[in-house]
This record gives C-alpha cells, structure tokens and sequence, in this order.
C-alpha cells in the first residue's frame, strides 16, 4: 500500500500511477467491508448496544482484566465499542485456529475450589489467570499483578453512576475500596475459612476493631474471653466503653450453661479465641457458639493460632478473623489483617471497613496472597518442629508444665482433637517455683545469642522467644503462680530450623538458667 500510495502521487500520469489508484481503491472497498462485518457481529452477540462482556461471571464484583481496565481508563483514542468487539474477535479467531481455547476447562481452578481438599484450595483459591491477561491465546500469569491505585477513572457518567448505586459493592469505585489485587487474597481467604467472603485492612488490629464495630453501638454489651490477646481488651476497655458500650469477660474453659447466665438483653457481641493468648485453653467453640446463635449475638473469632487447621464459621461463628501478620504472611515481613464473613454479616463487616478507612497496601496483599500458597507446608513443619520442643520441655526438670494444646497432658486436649485438624509452633511454658526472673533473664538472653530471636508477634520462619506474665492481660480467672511448682511463664515460638539445633541452643539456655540461678541463692545466703 505504501509502495502504491508514492506511485499514485509522483507519477500520477503513468501506467504505474494507474495501477497504484487501483490497489488503493480495492484495498478501502475491502477496509469498508471488514467493518461492516465486525460491526454486524457485535450488533449481533449484543442487541442492546455497549461493550461485550469482559469476563465470565464471578463472584468479585468489578474484577475485570487489568490491561482493560486500564486502557479504558486511560482513554487510548478509540471507539472502546469497536475496539474492544475487534480486539474479542481476533482473540476468539487466533483460539480457533490454534485449535484450543485456554479458557475451556479451567471453571473449578479459576476461583471455583469447591469439592477440593484443604492443601488444593490454599493454592487455587483466588487464582483467577483469565481475567489477568488479554492476550490473544490466554497465556497468563500464576500471580496477580500488583495494582497501586488511589483514583479510578470512568469512562462515562453512566459507569460512574453505577458504580456509585451501592457503593463499595460495585467493584473498582476508589483504590480504599479494593483492587483487583486486593480482591484476589480476599477470595483466597474467603476460600481458606469457608466463609462467603472477605475483608482486607491494614493489621490484625484493624480486623479486630472492624469486626466489634460492625456489630456494636452505645448501650450494647458484649461478651469476650477473658484469653483474648490483648489488643482486643484494650480496645474494649479503652474505646469501646467511651462511647457507652459494656464489656463482660468470661473464664475461657466455662460450660455453655455458665455463658449463658452471662448474657444480657442488649448483649450483641461474642467474642471466641481459641485458644487463649498467652495461656492456651481451649474454648467449648462449638458449645459456646451454639449458646450465641440462640440469643441472636454475633459471634466473632480471632483465628490468628489457626489458619486452615481450624474451622470457626464451621462451627458456628459468624466472623472469623485472622492476623496474617504472622502465619499467612509467614516472614516477618508485612502488616495485614483479614476477615472472612457469612453471607449474612459481609455487608455489616465491609461498611465497617469503609467507615475506618484502615485498607491493606497492595503489596502486602500481594506478599499475603503469595503467603497462603505455601501456608499449608509451612504449618506442617511448624507443627512437627513445635510439638518435637515441647515434647522435649515436659521432660526437662526446670519445668512445670506445657501449655500446647496438641499435647496429651494439656486440659482441654480432647476439645482439640474434636475441633482442630493440626497445630503451630507457638506455645508457653512454666518454670518451677524456685526460679528466679533473673534467670529467667540469663535463659533468654542465652538463646538470643543463638538461633532464637526476641520480639512480639510470631508466626514467621524464625524462633523466637519472649517472657510473658499471663494476668497482664486477665481480669477473672487467674492464671497460677502461686501453688507449689507453679513458676514464672516464658513463651516460644518455634520456626523452620532444624529441631536438633534448637535442642542444643535450649540446652545452653537451661545451663545459663542454673548458673544464673545458683549465683543469686549464693549472694543470698551472703546477705
């Protein structure tokens, strides 16, 4: 065409000329019939006008492929109609004559995880491949794209106003709200607890304190768990009672029979951790869940101990909440809150979330999605490797007890082997009576020096160990430090490294402990 356009201009009197006016004029009779033709296939597949699907159905409003998206929002000069029906029509062409269809054959995979098992749904949750490409023959990517957003862009007054009709609901409306990013770990985390759906915020915290204010307002009451972490209390003991709502703990091991004396007319909230921060009890999950549903109160539970190794909206919760600061995540690395909801409580949970404004950044979405994929490997080893430890430590005659629900010896173990299908690495244990905090001290400062690390949180590939006082954080059943044997408390997490390792390091701290420990009794027979 190039090549007869220069003829047609420079020699325009010539036989070449001639030629060149010919191929020109075929050349936009078969432009001029190509259109029509797109034109009459997309009238055709879409009578009442506008653009094509740009996906199938799925559950995530708004979820859309991202070069799309994109395109259309950043307005690319043209027809979106026409080009988006011929941008659909050469794809399906170059599918059929390649003889597949990419998209055939992958319903389940693309989000539909239902009827897997729990290891396939931790890697497929969420995976919707289809929808992250528009490439011709579908080839797409494992992970989703990382979409940093604040202002979305519409392509008309129309789209903006539906996208406002119930809003967040309607998809992308404002980067707060979600991204296709975001949606994605969301799914994968409404998949992970059986729940309907989820919420993204930006910590653990944040999950907790959106869950209570979606439920409670001035003059309601909620029951807690006198275990829970201690966040939560303060949140209840601090906020919540400022603007007039009351707050009852309740031991952690009570019947269903003593829970429900506690519950009053306006009670509204119950609020499960199982097990106990710090402590480790388990609730009668079930039982008490039970006695909630009766009396209409929305039951929530923080999960944080349990990803994929127990199942609360199974059981009766109505909220499951999860810090994936630590075991989702799994590297010490990101902060991060989820929620997953029922189909009953999403709306109450998510207008929550809106109020707070408290969303999780995109690249945390991205490092928690990536998270859940191997969560299951990594909570295998962290169980093996937790339970190996304390096993070890019941042994060891600095030791009282050890409070790992897995453990045959732990109260509550029955309720465990009901309700939980594994365990972690984190758990506590006591000393004897007769050690002192500063060989508490020497113990810790011991390991430190080693393998094991100290800080707050857990859940990450590391060990890590921290001196804990359990009644810092209860208020009606006391934890014992009183009675013969009953010492002071330190807590463990154990991680990824090799068991024997930790042994020899544990072995160095105990050894420590006593040096510590015999020090002082001899500058106290001194004095």
């Amino acid at each position: 065409l190039r090549f007869a356009l220069v003829c047609a201009i420079r020699r325009p009197e010539a036989w070449m000329g001639e030629i060149a006016r010919l191929v020109l004029s075929a050349s936009l009779v078969l432009f001029l019939a190509c259109d029509r033709a797109e034109s009459a296939v997309a009238r055709q597949a879409h009578p009442e006008g506008g653009p094509p699907p740009l996906r199938r159905a799925t559950p995530l409003a708004g979820f859309v492929p991202l070069a799309t998206e994109l395109r259309v929002a950043a307005g690319d000069g043209r027809n979106s109609r026409q080009g988006v029906c011929r941008e659909r029509i050469r794809r399906d062409m170059m599918m059929e004559s390649a003889g597949t269809d990419p998209r055939r054959g992958r319903e389940k995979a693309d989000g539909g995880v239902e009827g897997y098992r729990e290891d396939t749904k931790l890697v497929k949750g969420g995976y919707r491949g289809p929808e992250w490409t528009t490439d011709p023959l579908g080839k797409s990517v494992v992970n989703p794209p990382t979409m940093h957003a604040s202002t979305i862009t519409f392509p008309t007054v129309g789209a903006l106003r539906e996208a406002v009709k119930d809003y967040p609901f309607r998809g992308l409306s404002y980067g707060r709200h979600g991204t296709p990013t975001s949606w994605a770990l969301e799914e994968a985390f409404a998949t992970l607890e059986g729940g309907h759906k989820a919420c993204a915020v930006s910590s653990g915290v944040a999950a907790i304190n959106c869950a209570l204010l979606a439920f409670l307002e001035s003059g309601d009451h909620a029951l807690v768990s006198d275990g829970v972490y201690d966040p939560t209390r303060s949140f209840c003991d601090h906020f919540l009672a400022k603007f007039g709502v009351e707050t009852t703990y309740f031991d952690p091991v009570c019947t269903p029979e003593e829970l429900e004396a506690m519950i009053k007319p306006n009670t509204k909230v119950l609020f499960l951790e199982s097990p106990s921060s710090l402590s480790f009890e388990l609730h009668d999950f079930s039982g008490l869940a039970k006695i909630g549903k009766v009396y209409g109160t929305a039951v929530i539970c923080d999960n944080t101990w349990g990803p994929s190794i127990f199942k609360p909206l199974e059981l009766g919760a109505d909220v499951s909440l999860n810090a994936a600061t630590k075991y989702i995540g799994g590297h010490s690395d990101l902060m991060m809150g989820l929620i997953a909801c029922t189909q009953e409580t999403y709306r109450r949970v998510k207008l929550s979330v809106k109020a707070l404004g408290c969303p999780a950044g995109p690249d945390d979405c991205y490092l928690a999605l990536r998270g859940i994929r191997t969560l299951g490997v990594r909570l295998q080893r962290h169980e093996e490797s937790g339970l190996a430890i304390a096993t070890w430590l019941e042994q060891r005659p600095e030791v009282t007890r050890v409070m790992h629900p897995a453990l045959p010896s732990h109260p509550q173990h029955e309720i465990w082997k009901r309700e939980f299908t594994g365990s972690c690495g984190l758990f506590s244990f006591q000393l004897t009576d007769e050690i002192g905090s500063e060989a508490v001290d020497a113990f810790c400062d011991t390991l430190i020096q080693g393998l094991f690390a100290m800080g707050y949180s857990w859940g990450g590939f590391e060990s890590l160990v921290l001196p804990v006082k359990i009644n810092s954080a209860r208020s009606v059943t006391k934890w014992d430090y009183s009675s013969p044997g009953c010492g002071l408390t330190v807590r463990m997490h154990i991680g990824l490294e090799d068991v024997q390792d930790l042994k020899d390091d544990l072995e160095r701290g105990f050894a420590a402990l006593k040096a510590q420990q015999l020090e002082v009794e001899s500058n106290s027979r001194k004095d």
